[in-house]
């Protein structure tokens, strides 16, 4: 109920739950934007098509006032080659929220790293009347190529009022030009929206769009500026779309949107419930007796190595006294390591006699590196186990130490080593993009195995039975570049049965805050040699800094055992800082395959359920026209676990990094064991972060 003398912050109706998405695939009316955002962190991808034309957008909300999109369209009667498929990129951020009397404004660049066929600016303000939406927006480029007048942002520079020449097509894509921004002719745009009710919207729009390489090229007839149609919204996050644009076309449009925050119905998990805390009868912690029992700490490791194995944990090391436990775990199928502490603390619990007041956890990743000790009192977990706040509680008690400070004392289990896994199952590749085929394959079956003798010494690898492939169809190389990458239809060509991995590493501490990995053998199906890491992260720190260095051959195309004679010494120097918001920024400098110096920049967002989303962009000393189609190396990349689908623990990730192309240019060697991925999440800014799984 709003107080007295208090008004909303926008006189909206519960109707606008979230903007439509338009045919371009953003939040807007049917051709034009709208100044809207999306809900934070909202992901939707949108297809749709008219007259020869169809495109596919993904569209990440990636804060609350921006947004990043990638676009895929096909298009017909284009050019020579048919159909051409084009690639672009757009930026949307929002200058001004919707207030009570004031509109929202947002403005946007719209293809300003693609091929330039869509290439426009515009700034659009909304503003909502109940159920009734009003925009209106100025453009440039395509939003101007409609009774266009002179550019008004002329009064400040004669620049504005002409806009460059640029250069469309392949040769184009990638190069962002900055000195077309918002020059040239400008237009208005604008249209209504009428939310009947909570599912459905009818629009009405004029177009400042023209469609001239449209009508040049493909016929398109651009008979009015016009555009009506209508959104059914068939479920919270799913939306139909039909529209009669410029007098000529009829149009439809799906659109799905998926938030990370929120993936599946289960925001518990569907876990197994946890061990409750036995709390100690009163007096018994002065018993010691159990310390003159000269098997008392095989039976108390026996029955933890136990309890943890129910739970889907691994003992390492463990040792007691009369006052202090101490234990080492691999935190195995567990997704949240600060739930797994909570877990094995409660274990604890009800194996410690006593006397045992503190228990010392370290957290071992699954390549045998200790990262950090979590010292827990016992007593505290017997006191907040169901108080109101006691997850804070918890964590303002514990004590989080770097492991390297704190090594554990005790003994390895006599089962522990060595470890042996392997799996079998299929394996799907694919190569994105390319210029006659939006997505190309492989695929087939594949052998996964490891053995680990020794903590910290892995030797792994995987063989695969190729089934089926249309990679080898791509075109051959003109790259001017040594070919370091785009010779991957040949490898595809090549390829059988192929050992696609194959390698030993140790991974050690040199000392407190530090982490060590040496690796030799087949890095990937195109790479092999020995590379060299070190990891600067202190635990309680949101920043590292990291060194590699990599001697690197490349493989013979059948990927058996065999070298060509390529080869060369690469390596990076790289930063990572965790922000604020759950971003991730990543800044990797140094030599990369094609022996180009430069560097990678990286920025991901990273949700508390596991799932990543994020994009980078590499600039070296190459050239765009050295490097070729698409200018420079960058794209967009996902990690979604399957645990935040499912609700179900799982150690299963799907993992993909989409390229609009891969050149030679910027390419780096792919090493699956980099050290700051497998550390961070056992370090305290993790663990704080997740902390209220403490009890579950």
């Amino acid at each position: 109920m709003l107080g007295v003398g208090t008004q909303p912050a926008t006189p909206q109706e519960a109707v606008w739950t979230r903007p439509t998405l338009n045919f371009m695939g953003v939040p807007g009316l049917l051709d034009m934007p709208t100044a809207h955002q999306m809900p934070d962190a909202d992901l939707s991808l949108t297809l749709g098509g008219f007259q020869n034309t169809r495109r596919g957008t993904l569209h990440f909300q990636i804060t609350p006032r921006l947004s990043g999109v990638f676009r895929y369209v096909e298009l017909r009667d284009f050019s020579v080659q048919d159909p051409y498929y084009d690639r672009s990129f757009d930026l949307r951020y929002q200058l001004a929220e919707e207030g009570y009397y004031t509109p929202a404004v947002t403005v946007g660049l719209q293809d300003f790293g693609g091929t330039g066929i869509y290439s426009g600016e515009y700034v659009v303000a909304t503003k909502t009347f109940g159920r009734l939406r009003a925009t209106g927006g100025i453009g440039w480029g395509r939003f101007g190529s409609y009774n266009g007048f002179t550019n008004p942002l002329g009064i400040l520079a004669d620049g504005f009022k002409t806009r460059p020449e640029g250069e469309t097509g392949i040769e184009q894509t990638g190069r962002v030009d900055t000195d077309q921004w918002f020059r040239g002719d400008a237009a208005f745009f604008g249209g209504l929206q009428y939310a009947v009710n909570d599912r459905f919207v009818l629009s009405a729009e004029y177009s400042s769009d023209a469609y001239e390489e449209e009508a040049a090229r493909m016929g398109f007839e651009h008979n009015a500026p016009v555009n009506l149609g209508l959104s059914y919204r068939v479920r919270d996050n799913f939306d139909v779309s039909a529209a009669y644009l410029y007098g000529s076309t009829v149009a439809v449009n799906l659109s799905y949107t998926f938030n990370p925050k929120t993936p599946n119905s289960y925001p518990g998990g569907l876990d197994r419930a946890p061990r409750p805390v036995a709390v100690r009868a009163p007096g018994s912690a002065a018993d010691l007796g159990w310390t003159r029992q000269a098997d008392a700490e095989t039976i108390l490791r026996g029955d933890m190595e136990s309890f943890l194995a129910t739970d889907g944990m691994t003992l390492e090391r463990f040792g007691a006294d009369a006052r202090t436990a101490r234990v080492a775990v691999r935190t195995g199928t567990q997704t949240y390591p600060a739930q797994a502490v909570g877990r094995i603390a409660r274990i604890m619990t009800q194996i410690m006699p006593a006397s045992v007041e503190r228990f010392e956890i370290t957290l071992v990743t699954g390549t045998g590196l200790p990262v950090t000790t979590v010292t827990v009192n016992r007593s505290d977990l017997e006191d907040l186990e169901h108080a109101p706040d006691g997850a804070w509680k918890s964590f303002a008690r514990a004590r989080i130490e770097d492991a390297a400070a704190t090594p554990v004392a005790g003994v390895v289990p006599e089962t522990a080593f060595p470890k042996v896994d392997w799996s079998f199952g299929p394996y799907l590749t694919a190569a994105y993009f390319d210029p006659e085929s939006p997505v190309r394959l492989s695929f087939g079956v594949q052998l996964n195995a490891s053995y680990e003798p020794l903590p910290g010494l892995v030797f792994e690898g995987n063989l695969r039975q190729q089934l089926s492939e249309n990679i080898s169809g791509l075109p051959s190389s003109n790259s001017t570049l040594p070919h370091v990458r785009t010779d991957g239809a040949l490898y595809a060509e090549a390829a059988d049965l192929t050992v696609n991995t194959l390698t030993a590493t140790k991974y050690f501490r040199p000392g407190e805050n530090l982490f060590g990995r040496i690796s030799a053998g087949y890095f990937e199906p195109m790479y092999g040699g020995v590379s060299g890491e070190l990891l600067w992260k202190p635990v309680d720190s949101r920043l590292g800094l990291g060194l590699e260095v990599n001697y690197a051959q490349q493989r013979e195309y059948a990927q058996g055992f065999g070298f060509r004679d390529y080869d060369i010494v690469t390596g990076h120097a790289s930063a990572y800082l965790e922000g604020s918001n759950d971003f991730l920024y990543q800044v990797d400098a140094g030599r990369y395959l094609a022996g180009d110096w430069g560097a990678t920049f990286g920025v991901d967002r990273e949700f508390d359920n596991g799932i990543s989303i994020g994009a980078f962009a590499t600039f070296t000393d190459v050239s765009f026209d050295d490097f070729g189609e698409g200018s420079f190396d960058k794209g967009i990349r996902f990690n979604i676990p399957l645990s935040a689908i499912t609700g179900q623990r799982s150690d299963i990730s799907v993992s993909r990094t989409i390229r609009p192309v891969q050149r030679d240019g910027g390419a780096r060697l792919e090493i699956g064991s980099r050290l700051y991925e497998q550390v961070r999440d056992y370090q305290q800014p993790e663990l704080q972060g997740e902390w209220g799984r403490f009890w579950r």
